[in-house]
């Protein structure tokens, strides 16, 4: 069959002063268009601050689980106090896609990253990424995937999204992208075949936008995200419903590089594990829809490395 020729898809208006472009190829008659979406932001945010002997920065990476003008919303203050705490300046170094957040870890040019769980599962099995504890969300250290739908699609369960447009959020994130393949693949399918067409938003607010807007039929989002926003901006998510839920999966976790002093390991930990006996860390908490940071252990991901096996597995 003969491949057809590139175009481009202009979108208009998906999120928050960000412009919204995409670029889909028809790769052969009969199969889903791949649209592969570009969210124009700056890779790299805040101030960076010269690194000296005497004032060390420790450098933060935010990888894409929300928009970067949500994100940056969401961990200002967190960030602030971190480095309030550490008595450091703090670099923010935020990035688009999980995976750049990954290289900047294995690189050593990032000591803290808040990631995916799928990209942290990657992260420790391919170069020794390592936990430094996950969020508390009302009372449970997990979360889920959702499946999400505009509430006058008629569309009920995930089977009828066959034929329909789908939005993805980041190739390695587990809700958004590994959880529902699963599900395609349970269906005897590939994305190409279930789906009319698909694309990547790279954050969990955009794709939620993309549903509500009617750029796509369906999403699965980050049940996190979908309780923060709908807290935070339920005009977003009012016309939307949950059609489907994962399994619980271990919470996104907060990690650090291999090789980190280990005694600044221990003080950052420190602080995001006392921050529920601080007022202002509470304050922070509060803000953040977070009950506490506590412990996490590699074993509670291994049911994500299970769920990649199966997505990966040939029939």
């Amino acid at each position: 069959m003969q491949k057809k020729a590139v175009w481009m898809l202009p979108v208009f208006i998906l999120a928050l002063s960000a412009m919204l472009f995409g670029i889909a190829s028809q790769r052969d008659a009969g199969q889903a268009k791949l649209v592969r979406v570009n969210l124009a932001s700056p890779l790299v945010t805040g101030s960076r601050p010269e690194q000296t002997a005497a004032q060390p920065v420790i450098r933060i990476v935010l990888a894409s689980i929300t928009s970067p003008q949500e994100a940056r919303g969401y961990y200002s203050d967190l960030l602030k106090y971190i480095g309030g705490k550490l008595a450091m300046p703090v670099e923010i170094i935020q990035t688009k896609t999980y995976a750049e957040a990954n290289d900047l870890v294995r690189a050593g040019s990032a000591d803290v990253a808040f990631v995916c769980t799928y990209a942290y599962t990657l992260g420790h099995d391919e170069f020794g990424m390592k936990l430094l504890g996950i969020p508390i969300i009302n009372g449970q250290g997990s979360y889920q995937a959702l499946i999400v739908v505009r509430k006058t699609s008629g569309i009920e369960k995930f089977a009828e999204l066959k034929g329909k447009t789908f939005a993805f959020t980041d190739p390695l994130s587990n809700t958004g992208t590994l959880y529902p393949l699963f599900l395609v693949k349970q269906a005897g399918k590939t994305p190409d075949t279930f789906f009319s067409r698909y694309f990547y938003t790279y954050s969990h607010d955009y794709a939620l936008r993309s549903v509500a807007d009617n750029l796509a039929d369906g999403a699965s989002i980050d049940s996190t995200v979908w309780d923060y926003l709908s807290a935070v901006n339920p005009d977003l998510v009012a016309n939307l419903k949950i059609i489907s839920r994962s399994p619980l999966y271990g919470m996104p976790p907060v990690v650090v590089r291999p090789g980190l002093n280990r005694d600044l390991q221990d003080r950052l930990q420190a602080i995001l594990f006392d921050m529920v006996n601080d007022p202002d860390g509470r304050a922070i908490l509060r803000k953040l829809r977070i009950d506490r940071f506590g412990p996490a252990d590699d074993a509670m991901y291994n049911s994500v490395r299970e769920l990649a096996a199966a997505v990966k597995s040939h029939d």
